[in-house]
């Protein structure tokens, strides 16, 4: 079938291409060209149906049974290239005034024709190098294959970090300009921030008060503290002492035992008596006398006027 067809049996389309076992016979001549008709049955009902050659319109002609899908138009109207008719080719070898005006117009033609040329010849040397079109296009298919993978596994850590279960989209820059503003926005518009101002002014005492030192003492306490606990330990904090110092503080305790307790007036019988032995002056015999009456004076507890 050399175009489609609607069938006028059981009105159903027949396309282009289908093959059929025609009839065919000899109706004419066009010239020396000849004219044939074929006749064939369709397939889908016992309808006939006969096609003509037209040698004339180089197409065809359907004579009974059949109407043609109507696909045809002006190649013109599509800016085809339409080829010559015989007329005009034989006007352009024989009349030189309508080749002279037929070169005018193929002029015109070119150059309104002339940028979609250009851009055919541009689009054809992009493609002539099909390795390197090829090797570039594997390439970025590489990087891209590359980025979604790293983006892939950006979205599974961040669903991991919040235990998330949903799809996340890819960002956006939109997505991104709105973020920051909800970001970046103030709490409070101009009216509510006035508010607040007069709102602390007017709880404000008029006077200041007594209390506006006190932050200040406590910071200092909290100083000396901190100063106090990360002051080191000495030897005498812990409990150290080494043998040579215990010896020492050992033997000025001895010392010191021994030494006659005469704060309290109390003097040995011994010494009392090196020291009457002794030559005294008077000022020094009256100095010894006054101790040892303030001794006895201190030590004779069991007198009494009872006695």
């Amino acid at each position: 079938m050399p175009f489609n067809i609607w069938c006028n049996g059981c009105e159903n389309h027949i396309g282009m291409g289908v093959r059929y076992n025609a009839e065919k016979t000899k109706v004419g001549m066009y010239y020396t060209t000849p004219i044939y008709k074929f006749r064939m049955k369709c397939h889908l009902c016992s309808n006939h149906f006969e096609i003509q050659t037209d040698p004339a319109n180089l197409d065809y002609v359907i004579l009974d049974g059949a109407r043609r899908q109507e696909r045809r138009w002006d190649p013109t109207q599509n800016e085809q290239v339409v080829p010559e008719d015989k007329e005009v080719s034989k006007k352009l070898m024989t009349d030189s005034m309508f080749c002279l005006e037929h070169n005018v117009n193929d002029k015109v033609n070119q150059k309104t024709i002339l940028p979609s040329l250009r851009k055919l010849e541009e689009s054809r040397e992009k493609w002539k190098d099909d390795y390197l079109l090829n090797k570039t296009l594997r390439q970025q298919f590489r990087e891209k294959k590359k980025e979604m993978a790293c983006a892939e596994n950006k979205d599974k850590q961040l669903l991991k970090k919040f235990s998330l279960n949903i799809a996340l989209l890819p960002e956006a820059d939109e997505d991104r300009k709105l973020a920051g503003l909800l970001k970046l926005a103030p709490l409070h518009n101009f009216e509510e921030k006035q508010r607040i101002k007069r709102e602390e002014t007017m709880s404000r005492p008029l006077f200041p008060s007594s209390h506006k030192n006190m932050p200040i003492l406590a910071s200092s306490v909290r100083e000396t503290k901190i100063k106090e606990l990360l002051k080191p330990f000495t030897k005498t904090e812990l409990g150290i002492t080494l043998k040579n110092e215990r010896e020492n503080a050992l033997k000025s305790a001895s010392h010191e035992s021994k030494k006659p307790n005469t704060e309290l007036g109390m003097i040995l019988k011994n010494e009392r008596q090196d020291t009457m032995t002794l030559p005294l002056n008077e000022s020094e015999k009256l100095k010894v006398s006054s101790d040892l009456k303030t001794s006895l004076v201190a030590c004779d507890y069991d007198s009494s006027d009872s006695d």
